[in-house]
């Protein structure tokens, strides 16, 4: 018991590991001597037991909130610095914004002043919230196809953000890379209707990121203006389907903050820690938590009439299901993204030069972890060797999840869940 407890401890509480069947033995290649060798049968599980590293709450909650905690370090070293990032970031022009997707029908909802259009004021937790008022007139078409070109009309969005910045700063577009850097980190977030919209931290940045002071002109009041007028100037074409023609815009409603310093003593709009906390919580959160959708891909046309989800949500799917039988949609891929409401882009996604990755974050917890073990294994005053390991292995598929009983452990094992980013060691 005392060592099926400690292999499951190492899954920090994932719900739906991975297990794998073989071996893997580790040699000194100057020697030949064999330092350790592991059979999946010898463990107390039966089997090597792997994290799932599902982003998605509602699939697995532990491996989320890593998620969640590695975005959250990822978005706040791009404000504050750190983890690689120099801290003269912090001092750079910055600002939050969000951009919403456009109307495709009047739906239920919570204005700040007044009621509803139907004539309640709903409760916050009320369940028609963001289905439509006539869901026979509502854009069932247009809202998914919006959803399927949201990556693009963000591209979009980015070259010409740069034009107006470098417009308002009297550069060419040419001239504008050796004076600037738009360097910015986002997520996608569902709004109760269904629709994605954006949330992004959006630095402007000397010629090579972060790493250099910005020029004299860059101000968080220039960033705004230039973002406004990218905003309204970004549209795509969409396809041409039964003689309709869509293109496709962000909505109107655009928010943009500037960023202050977390001890900022002045009048504030932000701070540092909100945003990143903010942009954060949306990583692990899919249109199954905000539109009642699935969290997994639908498989057969005849699931969608048996799924308990609302109606709204079970329209949106079944437009996917319909439009992916178009060749001409072919490329969208829309019954395969069906059950993301028609979305087949990254959650979150960051330029270069924004900060650190989320793969450099896993890599220096993981090489944290490795020194925890040799230290358990071989002592804290274990010396360094110049020796070369080599390691032979071979794993095979042996299913998911966990038994009854090793349920029950790891539940038991799992401390409280915090609200805070996880500490990387890196």
């Amino acid at each position: 018991m005392p060592a099926l407890m400690r292999q499951l401890s190492g899954l920090a509480g994932c719900t739906t590991p991975i297990r794998l069947d073989g071996w893997r033995t580790e040699i000194n290649e100057s020697t030949g001597q064999v330092l350790h060798h592991l059979e999946s049968a010898e463990l107390p599980a039966g089997n090597l037991l792997l994290r799932c590293g599902n982003r998605r709450v509602t699939r697995c909650p532990s491996c989320a909130e890593t998620y969640r905690r590695d975005t959250y370090h990822l978005i706040t070293a791009g404000l504050i610095g750190g983890k690689g990032t120099p801290e003269a970031v912090a001092t750079h022009p910055r600002v939050f914004a969000t951009f919403t997707a456009p109307s495709f029908g009047p739906v239920h909802n919570r204005p700040t002043a007044g009621r509803c259009r139907c004539g309640t004021t709903h409760p916050a937790d009320a369940p028609a919230l963001g289905s439509p008022l006539n869901p026979d007139t509502y854009d069932y078409e247009a809202a998914v196809l919006w959803n399927a070109h949201a990556g693009k009309i963000w591209a979009r969005f980015s070259i010409h953000l740069r034009r107006e910045v470098a417009k308002r700063a009297g550069l060419t577009q040419r001239e504008f890379k050796d004076f600037a850097r738009i360097s910015f980190g986002k997520v996608a977030e569902y709004q109760k209707r269904g629709a994605i919209h954006f949330h992004a931290v959006i630095r402007l940045d000397g010629p090579e990121g972060g790493d250099t002071v910005p020029p004299s002109w860059a101000s968080a009041e220039l960033l705004t203006d230039a973002i406004r007028a990218a905003a309204r100037r970004t549209e795509i074409p969409g396809p041409l389907l039964s003689g309709r023609e869509h293109r496709f815009a962000f909505g109107t409603q655009l928010d943009i903050r500037t960023i202050r310093s977390a001890d900022f003593t002045g009048p504030v709009q932000i701070t540092e820690r909100a945003v990143a906390a903010y942009i954060a919580k949306y990583a692990t959160k899919g249109a199954e938590t905000a539109a009642g959708s699935l969290d997994r891909p639908v498989r057969f046309l005849a699931e969608i009439g048996h799924l308990d989800i609302p109606d709204h949500a079970r329209r949106l799917i079944r437009t996917c299901w319909d439009l992916g039988a178009d060749p001409e949609l072919a490329e969208l891929r829309l019954r395969a993204w069906a059950h993301m409401l028609g979305f087949r882009g990254h959650f979150s996604t960051k330029t270069r030069k924004y900060s650190t990755t989320l793969g450099a974050l896993r890599t220096a917890r993981a090489a944290w972890r490795r020194a925890q073990t040799l230290e358990r294994l071989h002592g804290p005053d274990t010396p360094p060797t110049e020796e070369t390991t080599l390691v032979i292995a071979h794993w095979a598929f042996a299913g998911t999840g966990l038994t009854p009983g090793e349920t029950w452990l790891t539940a038991a094992l799992q401390p409280a869940a915090g609200t805070e980013g996880e500490p990387t060691h890196g």
